[in-house]
């Protein structure tokens, strides 16, 4: 099996020191990966890029649900993107689809035009998931010249659409990057590289951390109606990351 790239999902500054330790090519840096990843913090950026020789690739997503932004939600992703790329992002990973769920073409131009002016990457995420004819996706991007597709071949797990990566990938040649994500774990990475026949991976494999400063009182939450425990949170597994590291790298 070829060397493959692996990029490592990110929700925090310390998500990315922990990818970079276990052995990480690359980061997507994101912020509430709860709902998908949102916009990170410039000071998360700061402080990733000040610890770690990464590259980092920054989301630029302003809320869940959907992707078709209002006017000002879009005002906010170009002001966003211009001071993630001031502070040092190595590329722009975002998403606009129009109300019917294809690319939208004028809002996706702008936005990579300001990456590309910057000499950064630029990444359509995972909104290439929902479009309904992905063909016609890849190629307005490759028009585009975004560098490359986060996708899970339009299934809720890449291992169950490994035909249709290895079809984006043959379809997409050298006019753009096909990246495979979502549900990659240790168990079925080696297939899922072999099968699509990808030259790199995009994993996410966080672990709890015990936080002890809310136990004094037990019925409070600060989150929405899943409610969540309070005294945890989620960590990069950097021990999964060094495992899948060495399977495919």
């Amino acid at each position: 099996m070829n060397k493959i790239l692996l990029e490592v999902c990110c929700g925090s500054a310390e998500d990315v020191i922990e990818a970079w330790k276990a052995g990480a090519d690359r980061v997507e840096l994101n912020s509430n990966l709860f709902h998908g990843g949102l916009t990170p913090t410039v000071g998360s950026l700061l402080v990733a890029k000040r610890e770690t020789n990464l590259p980092v690739m920054a989301m630029l997503r302003p809320r869940e649900g959907g992707f078709c932004y209002t006017e000002t939600a879009y005002r906010v992703c170009l002001e966003d993107a211009e001071a993630l790329l001031k502070n040092g992002a190595d590329g722009l990973v975002f998403g606009f689809l129009t109300a019917d769920g294809r690319v939208d073409m004028e809002r996706t131009r702008r936005v990579a035009e300001l990456a590309r002016d910057a000499g950064k990457e630029t990444v359509f995420h995972r909104a290439i998931d929902v479009v309904p004819n992905w063909k016609e996706a890849v190629d307005q991007l490759a028009e585009l010249e975004i560098t490359r597709v986060l996708t899970s071949g339009q299934a809720p797990d890449v291992s169950d659409a490994t035909d249709t990566i290895r079809e984006m990938i043959d379809y997409a040649g050298d006019r753009i990057q096909i990246l495979p994500g979502a549900g990659i774990t240790m168990r079925n990475i080696q297939r899922v590289a072999r099968e699509t026949g990808a030259s790199q991976l995009h994993v996410a494999v966080h672990r709890s951390c015990m936080d002890t400063s809310t136990v004094n009182n037990r019925s409070i939450f600060y989150g929405g109606c899943l409610y969540p425990p309070e005294d945890r949170y989620q960590l990069i597994d950097g021990a999964a990351v060094r495992n899948m590291k060495g399977t495919v790298g």
